[in-house]
């Protein structure tokens, strides 16, 4: 099997589908209403086994196995240890090909690329439009569970966690003090980047973010990336200048997104905020900038 790019077509994993060592995950969580206001998330694991998944797919649980259990933040990244145990889990090993997708705009799944690449394994790739795309290209679909294969002790794989990927608060705070060069991307909708909106106790942005919100970055009828100069353009704000990038949201999740299409435009120094405004919020010495909206 040839080796994979950062984003796989539909077409390509139609073609593909039962080959050796491919392994397909949906990496669906549902952001739903809480009934103590507010949002929360949930697995998508039911609207798997019920509405449908690309035919051999696995589910993968964001919420649980590939985040801490003990972070003290909503999806804090799992430990090289953990990652392990939750790829071996899924069958896959260090010769597997991963393609990852979900029913949303791409985050969940670009969150799994994300956290294999940072531990050493490339060959991963992420559906474009995920399931939106599968359904629209009339792709066939599979209901209820599919099992895990099981890896072989000489054949699994082995995390190593790799530089650049991850930043910190106070790799964030460094930069608002002017001790480091970078560009903060804050990754959400206008409206939680100006502080009208959102769930936290806290709103607005880190001082000194641009807004480069990922929902603008798919095609609205199937949720594929942009391309070229469309992409770009949506990605001007986090570009403009020569300095390294790093990304947040609300918790490390739409930032990875952004990440992966600033890496498809070549961009190599790019990190994202784990943490994210959970974390920054939650310290009330940590300044937060509110603003008016713009669409």
């Amino acid at each position: 099997m040839p080796a994979l790019t950062h984003l796989t077509s539909a077409q390509w994993l139609a073609d593909h589908l039962g080959a050796e060592g491919l392994v397909v995950l949906d990496a669906t969580v549902l952001d739903v209403a809480s009934p103590a206001g507010g949002r929360t998330w949930l697995s998508g694991y039911d609207q798997y086994l019920v509405e449908g998944h690309v035919p051999g797919a696995l589910f993968a649980e964001v919420l649980e196995e590939f985040s801490d259990p003990a972070g003290r933040f909503a999806f804090t990244r799992p430990s090289a240890e953990q990652f392990d145990a939750a790829v071996a889990g899924l069958g896959i090993g260090r010769d597997s090909t991963v393609v990852v997708y979900d029913t949303s705009i791409g985050q969940w799944a670009s969150r799994l690329w994300w956290l294999f690449r940072s531990f050493g394994f490339e060959n991963v790739s992420v559906l474009d439009g995920g399931l939106t795309a599968w359904r629209a290209a009339e792709r066939p679909l599979e209901f209820g569970h599919v099992p895990a294969g099981s890896v072989t002790p000489d054949a699994a794989f082995a995390a190593t966690a790799l530089p650049g990927f991850w930043a910190d608060k106070t790799d964030v705070e460094a930069v608002i003090a002017g001790d480091r060069a970078a560009t903060l991307v804050c990754s959400l909708p206008p409206g939680d980047f100006a502080g009208e909106t959102g769930s936290r106790s806290r709103l607005g942005h880190i001082p000194g973010s641009v807004n480069v919100p990922s929902g603008r970055l798919v095609q609205r009828e199937d949720r594929t990336l942009l391309r070229g100069d469309a992409l770009a353009e949506r990605l001007a704000p986090a570009t403009g200048s020569a300095e390294s990038i790093i990304l947040y949201c609300g918790a490390g999740i739409a930032a990875t997104l952004g990440a992966l299409a600033l890496t498809l435009e070549g961009r190599t120094d790019v990190a994202v905020y784990d943490g994210s405004l959970g974390e920054w919020a939650a310290d009330a010495e940590a300044p937060l900038v509110t603003t008016s909206a713009t669409t």
